[in-house]
This record gives structure tokens, C-alpha cells and sequence, in this order.
């Protein structure tokens, strides 16, 4: 019983706050067997209808994509090392006059797991990314990002089992977001945290208790700030393939030389292999968040204290047959921003909003055991208060792609 208890304690000791810092679809899980070194190439050709949406009139392009990647697992009754990495561009044919026609895509993450022994263990997660399109699971973007941005973070976390029963983790974690063209939305963010974890009954349910402070060094004449969480959350397994997890409580968000607001944060994760054929992912997150809050209103630039967001994703995918398998996803950000303050003037403004709706389907078809191909259709629609944030976009993706 003491195995089965210190297993499930550490293997969920990286899950409160890296669910909102890992990618928001994030659940803790680590990989379960080791895997020989895997290599995959591709290539994805896309018509998009709006290419760059709020820079110009609407203007559509022609693109490919070529990229290369690798990836692979180590395993050790001690030590896990998940290593990953995608490297490729985007060039457009026939790109409007403002924009390059060549862009950057890359993503690599290093995941690493050690067990001292049956109650201490070390977990260390790290992702970069450096890209043009956003990636709304990740939680920070809003709206299209028409230059490149690098993205990274770590996030570094001790995890020990005091009891049969009790447990805590202890981590800091650092995020750098860092914009081509628009400094006023650069942050970097480092977070200290606490969880106590008590176990409720035998691998089902852990209830949760959390702190976490976060400091955010804002680029541009956007304002520092720091915030402050008081989370109480339940992670629960309702069968070995489904897992819930949910965090909510207060948020006491600091603002230099600005307003100081405490106000509710709630987070949710679920993901389910409903069976061999179906699997299901969904996340909701609401709270302040300390992204993209300055904004044109007018002819004048405001900073804006309070960005309140409510994020919700759902992703799942389908086999059809062997060879078939369908797959969708839908993201909904609805931004409202109040507390703003124009800068080097004295005017005010408030009650403005941001809302984005993303969607896309796709099928994918084996070929063989190494060669497949997909098919898939993206559509985003954004309704904003804010100049040249408003937009609908359409793309349709045909890939291929070869693993060995």
C-alpha cells in the first residue's frame, strides 16, 4: 500500500501549478515506457483567407511549411528523460506587402523526473518555442501575433511525501515572452509556489492547498506587477483513464503604480480516454492575467490594470478504422479590460472587451506504418473594442508527413 500511495502522491506532485504554466491542457502525466529516438518529416501546404488580419485590407496566401523533428524517452527505476523537438519554417508565396515571407517555427521541451527515493522526487519541465502563429493552450495569447515571439519556460519543483496520507511540493518556475515587433507586450515572469496535498481515499481523490506568488516585469510603458493565489483544489480519478483536476480561491493581483484588485481564480483540467477509439482533453481557466494589456483606444495608447479572462479549450480526437481518425478542437477567450490609464495623458478608460472564437477539424490517414497525411480546416473569428482587432480568418491545411 505504501508503493501504491508514494506513486500516486509524486506522480501528481508537478500537477496544480504546471497545469497553468505547462500549457493549459497539461495534467501531470509523464511517459509511462521508454522509446528509441524517433524522427519524423513533413510538409504542410495552407491557403489562409486573412493572412495578416488588422495590418491591411483582407488578404489571402499560399504557404508551405517544411519542418523536421525528433523525439525520445529514457526510463530508469530512478530517472525519466522525455526529449522533443520540432524545427521548420513558414514561406508564403504570395504575402501582402508588410509582412516577410519567411517566418521561423520551432519547439523544444526537455522534461526531466528523478526519484531520490520512495518520498522525495525531482521534477523539471522545460519548453521553448520560437513561432509566428499562437498556441491559445499555452494561455498567454489573445489574439493573432503577426510577428514572430519567443516563448519559453521552466518550471522546477521537489515533491515529498510526509505520510500515507500526506504530502506537499515545493517549485519556482520563469517565463520569458518576448515579441518581434511590439516590446509593450513583452513579460517575464518568475513564480514561487506551495501545494499541500492530502489524500482522501486510496488513488482517487487528493485535496489540495496551494500558494503561489508570481512577480511580472512587463516590457514597454506596460506596468509591473505581482499576484498573489490562495487555491483550494481537488484532483480525482473517476477510472484509470480519466482524471479531473480543479483549483479555486482568491487572486490578489498588485499593480505598480496602479490600482490593487482581489478577485476569483478558478482553473480546470480534464482529460479522458473515454475508450480505445476516443480520446477527450478540456480546460477552463478565469482570472487576471498580465498579458497584452496595453491597447490603442482612439488615438491614444492605454495601459490597463484589470484584464480579466475566461479561457476554455476542448480538443479530442476519433479512430474511425486503423487507418482513419478524425480530430477537433475549439478554443474561447473572452477578455474584459478595465483600470486603464493613457499614456503621458490623463484620460481613462474601462469596460472595453476582447473576444476570440477558434475552431478546427480534421482527418488523418495511415498510409503505412510510416507515411501519413492529413486534411484540416481552421477557422477563428475576433470580436474586439480595440483598433484593427476585429477579423474572421480561414485556413485549409493538406500535410504529409514521414516517420522512421
Amino acid at each position: 500500500m505504501k508503493n501504491k500511495l508514494a506513486t500516486l502522491f509524486l506522480s501528481a506532485a508537478a500537477i496544480g501549478f504546471a497545469a497553468a504554466n505547462q500549457g493549459l491542457y497539461y495534467i501531470g502525466s509523464e511517459a509511462q515506457e521508454s522509446m528509441p529516438l524517433k524522427w519524423v518529416i513533413g510538409l504542410d501546404s495552407t491557403y489562409d483567407s486573412n493572412v495578416a488580419p488588422g495590418m491591411s485590407p483582407e488578404d489571402s496566401a499560399w504557404s508551405i511549411t517544411p519542418y523536421v523533428g525528433a523525439s525520445f524517452v529514457s526510463m530508469t527505476p530512478q530517472t525519466t528523460w522525455d526529449v522533443y523537438a520540432r524545427v521548420g519554417l513558414i514561406y508564403y508565396f504570395d504575402e501582402p506587402s508588410n509582412m516577410d515571407d519567411t517566418f521561423t517555427q520551432a519547439r523544444v521541451g526537455v522534461n526531466l523526473t528523478h526519484r531520490f527515493n520512495e518520498r522525495l522526487r525531482l521534477s523539471s519541465r522545460n519548453f521553448l518555442s520560437y513561432e509566428l502563429e499562437p498556441d491559445y493552450s499555452q494561455g498567454v495569447a489573445t489574439t493573432r501575433a503577426l510577428g514572430e515571439y519567443l516563448y519559453w519556460q521552466t518550471d522546477n519543483s521537489l515533491g515529498y511525501r510526509w505520510s500515507e496520507r500526506l504530502a506537499s511540493y515545493t517549485g519556482f518556475s520563469f517565463t520569458q515572452l518576448d515579441y518581434q515587433d511590439s516590446s509593450n507586450q513583452d513579460r517575464n515572469t518568475w513564480c514561487l509556489y506551495h501545494q499541500f496535498r492530502y489524500q482522501l481515499n486510496p488513488q482517487q481523490s487528493v485535496l489540495t492547498f496551494s500558494y503561489r506568488y508570481a512577480n511580472t516585469d512587463a516590457g514597454g510603458v506596460a506596468s509591473d506587477s505581482t499576484t498573489q493565489y490562495l487555491l483550494v483544489g481537488l484532483e480525482h480519478r473517476f477510472s484509470p483513464n480519466t482524471i479531473m483536476i480543479a483549483n479555486a480561491g482568491a487572486q490578489l493581483h498588485d499593480v505598480d503604480n496602479g490600482s490593487n484588485t482581489t478577485s476569483p481564480y478558478a482553473e480546470l483540467t480534464l482529460r479522458s480516454q473515454v475508450n480505445e477509439a476516443l480520446m477527450v482533453r478540456a480546460f477552463a481557466r478565469y482570472g487576471l492575467e498580465a498579458y497584452d494589456t496595453v491597447q490603442w483606444v482612439g488615438a491614444g495608447l492605454y495601459d490597463f490594470d484589470q484584464r480579466e479572462v475566461l479561457r476554455i479549450g476542448l480538443s479530442g480526437e476519433y479512430a474511425l478504422s486503423p487507418m482513419f481518425s478524425v480530430y477537433s478542437g475549439i478554443d474561447l477567450i473572452l477578455a474584459n479590460m478595465d483600470d486603464g490609464r493613457q499614456i503621458g495623458g490623463p484620460l481613462t478608460a474601462g469596460g472595453l472587451s476582447q473576444d476570440l472564437f477558434n475552431i478546427y477539424v480534421g482527418v488523418s490517414m495511415k498510409i503505412n506504418d510510416q507515411f501519413y497525411t492529413t486534411l484540416t480546416y481552421n477557422y477563428t473569428d475576433s470580436s474586439s473594442d480595440f483598433i484593427n482587432q476585429d477579423y474572421d480568418r480561414s485556413r485549409v491545411s493538406l500535410g504529409v508527413r514521414y516517420e522512421f
